[in-house]
């Protein structure tokens, strides 16, 4: 990767070339008058990150957004970790402080921070991705039963550990019978893709949801997905990927130390992205 003046910010995936946040950020860095760009940098899957470590300790580099799939090598690469990093073992953004990086989860600061406090007494995860572990992270010590649940029960195995090491009443369950069980949950978090299509239903199904259920998609499209369209017509309470993303950019700014104007900004370009998608 050949090097520009200024200093810098990334976003590390393996598709980051095709995601939203330089598009969200640029402008928003601009309006703020700061000279730090923002830039996508591919990494695919499976690469050697010796790389792109030492990338991010150079003098230029301000912090990096890490996504799929390179966020547990974030937890991992880092010199600092918060507790909520610890206990997911996953981290989506790296600071550097002088020749060394601090590593921050502000996923699970959005689930947190949308989700509001109050007991859950039933959480349905569906999807047993780097999501869905922000989501328990968020939910520790205020939920009853939890259902976890994906197509891939290796992944599912691995996020019902994570579950009951902190402590929560969780079992894994088939796909079918977690989509039945979202029926009478207070929570159903969507942590799969399911809902991108614009054909795809909702993530539960086609059954009617308790009356005090929430509905958390991680999705982001274009569309509204089936799954917050169901939920609002049955006058639920719901957070989509858009929320989410809103959430998680707000958490950024006081690690960041930018100015409170930030949030705004965000918001508004984050609005703007969304009309236009």
């Amino acid at each position: 990767m050949a090097h520009s003046p200024g200093p810098r910010m990334f976003l590390i995936g393996s598709e980051a070339s095709a995601a939203m946040s330089p598009a969200l950020w640029s402008p928003v860095l601009e309006r703020l008058g700061s000279t730090w760009t923002y830039e996508p940098w591919d990494v695919p899957a499976g690469s050697v990150m010796d790389e792109v470590h030492a990338r991010l300790l150079e003098a230029d580099v301000i912090a990096a957004n890490v996504t799929m799939p390179h966020k547990t090598w974030a937890a991992a690469a880092a010199d600092a970790v918060t507790e909520t990093v610890r206990l997911s073992g996953a981290s989506n953004f790296l600071v550097r402080d002088g020749g060394r990086l601090e590593a921050h989860n502000t996923d699970i600061t959005a689930v947190g921070q949308l989700l509001g406090g109050g007991h859950r007494r039933h959480v349905v995860m569906l999807g047993a991705g780097g999501a869905a572990r922000a989501a328990l992270i968020a939910l520790r010590g205020r939920t009853g039963r939890v259902t976890v649940a994906d197509r891939d029960p290796q992944a599912a195995g691995r996020l019902l550990r994570v579950a009951e090491n902190l402590g929560m009443d969780a079992r894994a369950s088939a796909w079918a019978d977690a989509q039945a069980e979202a029926r009478q949950a207070s929570l159903i978090v969507n942590a799969t893709p399911i809902g991108k299509s614009g054909q795809d239903g909702p993530v539960w199904g086609e059954t009617r949801l308790a009356d005090d259920a929430f509905v958390y998609d991680f999705v982001y499209a274009p569309h509204t997905t089936a799954s917050i369209a169901r939920a609002r017509q049955q006058g639920l309470q719901c957070a989509d990927g858009w929320d989410h993303l809103r959430e998680q950019a707000a958490a950024m700014i006081p690690i960041l130390g930018l100015a409170p104007e930030a949030g705004p900004l965000l918001e508004s370009r984050l609005a703007q992205l969304h009309a236009r998608s």
